[in-house]
């Protein structure tokens, strides 16, 4: 069963249960990944994005939303800020489990031996190979620096 199904699915668990905070950010999901179908459309191709692109999607929203959450925070609106963790923790549910940061840099190390990085330039290809490999696993901003960090030593 793909994302969008399970999606669907639990939007119907979640009428059922008359669960509203649940149904509110499945609904905004699915509306999301809808406007992502309807860009991705061409005259050829009718069909939706995949299963990738919606992991990338979700990453996109839990970030937004953990960016809302600290700025309630910092604005003193815990209510408002607690409506955003419940929106991450809903999205996170579809998520596949998030690599820890010794599994993320062993990541990194394997993919930097894989590809043959030997310097900073190769950076781009390290991170094309994480992505590919990892996406919706790790948070990229973090996987950079560790790239950054091993490929800068790698002189």
């Amino acid at each position: 069963m793909g994302l969008r199904e399970r999606f669907t699915d639990q939007m119907k668990e979640a009428m059922k249960a008359k669960d509203q905070r649940r149904l509110s950010t499945l609904r905004m999901v699915l509306a999301a990944i809808k406007d992502r179908d309807i860009a991705a459309r061409t005259e050829t191709s009718r069909e939706g994005v995949s299963d990738d692109d919606i992991l990338t999607l979700l990453t996109k929203m839990i970030k937004q939303r953990e960016e809302s959450a600290a700025t309630y925070d910092t604005g003193n609106r815990p209510e408002l800020a607690s409506a955003e963790r419940d929106e991450i923790a809903v999205i996170r549910e579809f998520m596949p489990k998030q690599l820890s940061d010794a599994e993320s840099r062993a990541a990194v190390e394997a993919v930097i031996a894989e590809v043959g990085g030997a310097s900073i330039k190769d950076m781009g290809k390290v991170m094309a190979a994480l992505k590919e490999r990892y996406s919706g696993q790790l948070d990229f901003a973090k996987a950079g620096a560790v790239v950054k960090e091993i490929l800068s030593a790698a002189k």
